[in-house]
């Protein structure tokens, strides 16, 4: 066993993970383009959400979503769906509704999966949603993680890119939580169009940057080091066709030299081929075991990538609560992450069985 982070006894809390962000409405269209659909498949997700969700369902721990909704139908929609994924609704912030959304509204994100040489695409409309408008006083951040009781916090930039508020509300939770011994696990999650009307590029790697600083699991993929967090990794193309992994090794290291708080840093590797071929992989790092690589596999096939990334999170986050070494905690991620991209939706169809026999090395032949 390993102790890579330093954990709060289970039985003082009664939360073994904590989610902080928004939980859109993902509206799927299966095969068809946006566009052209004339139905759609309701999923609940939000990346930070579908952390604590993988956490809950699929390896078993007890979570919770800090999150705010509007009291109407869609709402409540959101919460069964959150319900279903085994996560405790009872943090959930109710905000009244205007009647029309004119105010306040919940976020609705229509996802088509893309195929072959058409990528996937997402349309978010997200815009005055509940949590973005979500203040630090609105929540007891001292009655969550003191007198309740939470061994791990995961937020990330996603939420952050929300809104002013929401990028000060993130920064009381880390701040409450790390007063009272929580683990802190931050997804820098670079998105363009969340940032585009919200200082760009800049603003994120500064408010990035500021919250980083309470961070001890910091993760993210190709981009976003680069983008999110302001640093450069020499060679990688736009398209993420090659991945230059010495390169990725090289900026790790940087990364840990500047934040030196971080007890663990994890990247997913990505070499996109096709929307629905990848190379795919992942990178973590501790100041013990420096750089280590999980198992490269080439051509994964895909049947929908939104959530990979969340649930490599997951399963990151399932080896070092449960004391794995690092190369275990990496190869767990890794796959999860691989397997979660086997099944539509953003969140995560697949057993704890399911990944720890695929990070050991398990094939894909039929299991009777």
């Amino acid at each position: 066993m390993s102790n890579l982070v330093d954990l709060r006894p289970a039985e003082e809390c009664r939360y073994d993970v904590v989610s902080l962000g928004e939980i859109m409405l993902r509206l799927d269209p299966g095969e068809m383009r946006i566009r052209t659909a004339r139905s759609f498949a309701a999923w609940e997700g939000g990346g930070e959400y579908n952390v604590a969700r993988g956490l809950s369902r699929v390896f078993g721990l007890r979570a919770a979503t800090i999150t705010a909704l509007v009291d109407d139908e869609v709402g409540h929609l959101v919460e069964s769906l959150i319900a279903a994924g085994g996560v405790d609704t009872s943090l959930i912030r109710w905000v009244a509704s205007d009647g029309i959304g004119r105010s306040v509204r919940n976020g609705l994100n229509f996802t088509e999966r893309g195929y072959g040489l058409r990528k996937a695409k997402g349309v978010s409309d997200r815009g005055n949603t509940a949590i973005s408008q979500l203040r630090p006083e609105d929540i007891d951040f001292d009655h969550i993680f003191g007198t309740l009781g939470v061994r791990w916090l995961h937020t990330g930039g996603i939420y952050a890119a929300l809104s002013e508020q929401a990028a000060e509300t993130a920064l009381a939770a880390v701040k409450a939580a790390k007063k009272y011994g929580t683990v802190i696990s931050y997804d820098l999650n670079y998105r363009p169009s969340l940032w585009k009307t919200n200082g760009g590029q800049t603003k994120a790697q500064e408010v990035n940057r500021e919250l980083a600083r309470y961070v001890d699991v910091m993760l993210g993929n190709e981009e976003d080091f680069s983008a999110g967090l302001g640093f450069e990794i020499e060679g990688l193309d736009e398209n993420f066709s090659e991945l230059p992994i010495d390169a990725f090794r090289t900026m790790i290291n940087e990364v840990a030299k500047e934040f030196t708080n971080f007890k663990v840093i994890a990247t997913t590797l990505r070499a996109v081929k096709t929307a629905s071929l990848n190379d795919w992989s992942a990178l973590a790092w501790s100041p013990k075991d420096g750089v280590l690589q999980a198992a490269d596999r080439k051509d994964v096939e895909i049947l929908d990538r939104v959530g990979g990334g969340d649930s490599f999170a997951s399963g990151m986050a399932y080896g070092l609560i449960t004391g794995q070494p690092l190369q275990t905690c990496v190869e767990y991620g890794a796959a999860h992450g691989a397997l979660a991209m086997t099944t539509p939706g953003d969140t995560s169809m697949v057993t704890c069985k399911d990944v720890v026999d695929l990070a050991g090395g398990g094939s894909a032949r039929v299991d009777r």
